[in-house]
């Protein structure tokens, strides 16, 4: 029949996609073996992906692995949501100015230059060590962007769409809820797409620094007694954890709102 003709089409379609995506690793994964294998170099310098692979069970088995993804992810979470929260309303307010978002503008822009990591002994020596300063870095490194693109979604809305709002009499809360952020709400997920991105980034840095659990602060300790397994290991769980989070949750979000609502705007 046609249904299950489609169901049939749309599970190969997503199985020759999911298999064109893990072809680059397992090239990948090859030559590192290949490569390590033919240089003999050190353990400690290099490991092999066998050595990576045990890391990471014990990692698993001595509940390491539990700890610091699970403190990692809580404290993107935590710092992804209050972004959000402050971000979204400001960037909205800032596209519905003329003066306002002129104003702003350049602000903006520089602020996303310095977001994230610059921030970090400044969220120390306020916040001290701890989550509060990894939080506060994934809210600093998301902010400027969510606002940037919110902003921006704003100022694409046609002009008459919004006449047309004011004419109808619509509130302010009317408006915001059923005009402005329907209207910019491709140039929002664009932009919760980027900033998540600085934020992880920002969050792993922080850890490094300013904690003692995490997957940054994991790659930190491994590093002072040379052990270059579960520096790799920790690097990994970094990439796999991205990807996961942008190919099934973040990439089919902004499809959907793209085709759902139009146009999309990319931070710069």
């Amino acid at each position: 029949s046609a249904p299950s003709s489609r169901r049939s089409s749309e599970l190969h379609r997503r199985l020759a996609s999911a298999f064109w995506f893990l072809v680059p690793f397992v090239a990948l994964a090859v030559i590192w073996v290949v490569v390590v294998e033919a240089t003999g170099v050190e353990s400690r310098i290099f490991p092999q992906i066998t050595e990576v692979a045990a890391a990471f069970a014990d990692m698993w088995s001595s509940g390491d692995l539990a700890l610091h993804v699970g403190a990692s992810l809580r404290r993107v979470l935590i710092g992804s949501v209050v972004a959000v929260v402050t971000a979204i309303p400001f960037g909205i307010a800032l596209g519905a100015s003329r003066v306002a978002s002129v104003f702003f503008s350049p602000l903006l822009r520089f602020s996303v230059a310095l977001a994230g990591i610059a921030w970090i002994p400044l969220a120390t020596l306020w916040l001290g060590f701890g989550d509060r300063a990894v939080i506060f870095i994934v809210w600093n490194a998301m902010f400027f962007a969510l606002t940037y693109n919110a902003m921006l979604g704003v100022q694409q809305i046609p002009t008459e769409l919004l006449r047309a709002a004011r004419s109808m009499g619509a509130s302010r809360p009317r408006m915001f809820a059923e005009v402005l952020l329907p209207g910019a709400m491709p140039a929002i997920v664009t932009g919760l797409r980027v900033g998540l991105g600085y934020g992880w980034r920002g969050m792993v840095a922080a850890e490094i620094i300013a904690t003692n659990a995490g997957i940054g602060y994991s790659i930190f300790l491994a590093q002072r007694f040379f052990r270059t397994d579960i520096i790799i290991t920790g690097m990994v769980i970094i990439g796999v954890l991205w990807l996961v989070t942008d190919r099934l949750l973040l990439a089919p979000l902004e499809r959907r709102t793209v085709e759902r609502w139009g146009m999309k705007a990319v931070i710069l």
